[in-house]
């Protein structure tokens, strides 16, 4: 477990980080996102022990990161952008030098060398000089040496950067199998990987915690209710014109599609896709989809974290009032 509380980075009159906690459970893949400049490094560098935070306290299992940085740093594990590993050594004398840095005893450190580039398929490259594998490979070398002495807790920042397809895929079926037996923080710019490998996430704009939740319930919480996506099998001016004359309805987006059909989106205060189907029979006009239209990952990451305050704002707000609603719809045993 990774507990953060109240953690400030504070470079003269700026905060970099600005009184940010939150917890890491074990077995947990969270997703830490954040814009440029957000604090996602120096947090991170923080709870590595590589800087010095202004206030706030960092616990790694427990052990804080600071007064009793040697049990802090024995379970915890780092993958930075960049991995540190020699281009001069082969895999394996990369991994024995590490062990070696980490005071494993040294049955210790051939056994987990040798068990770690099995579990992450490198052992066939156990000879072959660093300098001469594909970035791909050396992103398993550095998680191999992140993963020595069995640390309980990860963090990876940014593993999938430059890796084609195949490697990202590879590399996310990795972060799984790592969650089985780790607490994992993933910091990544790609969207599709968090939503894809993390349990939660969390985000962060100028120092400060902006929300933290499932990636799913965030997306339903950030949804516009009367938002709606259709197709009809019509001409787009007909059917712009059969939306606009809905109460309540304000129009998108309407185009023409390669399959000949025409495709919109509308937004509206109330669930419209009863009006809309009513207008669209009336007019005999076919309906071919009518379907709530779901709020994305990027849409909220990009709302959440705007350069402008006032829109930055108005989504958290956004997200208030889906608590609420929600609220507000529960029923009491």
């Amino acid at each position: 477990m990774i507990e953060v509380r109240d953690l400030v980075k504070q470079y003269g009159g700026h905060y970099a980080v600005d009184r940010l906690s939150f917890t890491a459970e074990d077995g947990q893949i969270l997703g830490f996102l954040g814009p440029n400049g957000a604090g996602k490094s120096t947090t991170m560098n923080i709870m590595t022990g590589y800087l010095a935070a202004t206030g706030g306290t960092v616990l790694i299992d427990g052990h804080d990161i600071v007064t009793d940085a040697e049990a802090a740093r024995r379970r915890l594990g780092y993958l930075p952008e960049i991995p540190p590993v020699y281009g001069e050594m082969t895999v394996r004398e990369q991994l024995l030098f590490v062990a070696e840095l980490r005071g494993l005893a040294k049955d210790q450190r051939v056994r987990q060398a040798e068990q770690l580039m099995e579990a992450l398929h490198i052992a066939d490259m156990r000879d072959r000089l660093i300098r001469n594998l594909s970035k791909g490979y050396r992103q398993r070398v550095g998680l191999a040496q992140a993963l020595l002495g069995a640390p309980n807790n990860i963090i990876l920042d940014e593993p999938t950067v430059g890796l084609d397809p195949k490697q990202m895929a590879e590399v996310r079926e990795l972060i799984r199998d790592l969650a089985k037996q780790h607490t994992v923080i993933l910091s990544s710019h790609i969207l599709s990987e968090i939503r894809a490998v993390c349990d939660r996430l969390l985000i962060i704009r100028k120092g400060r915690l902006v929300v933290c939740d499932t990636p799913h319930a965030l997306e339903a919480r950030l949804s516009d209710n009367g938002a709606v996506a259709l197709a009809a099998k019509a001409s787009p001016e007909q059917v712009e014109q059969l939306l606009r004359g809905i109460a309540g309805v304000s129009v998108v987006s309407v185009c023409a599609s390669p399959e000949g059909e025409t495709r919109a989106e509308i937004s509206a205060g109330y669930d419209c896709r009863e009006a809309v189907f009513r207008a669209f029979a009336q007019a005999d006009c076919p309906l071919l989809t009518l379907h709530p239209r779901a709020g994305t990952l990027e849409e909220a990451f990009l709302e959440l974290t705007d350069e402008d305050d006032a829109v930055a704002a108005r989504a958290l707000a956004r997200l208030h009032r889906a608590d609420t609603t929600a609220q507000d719809k529960e029923v009491p045993v």
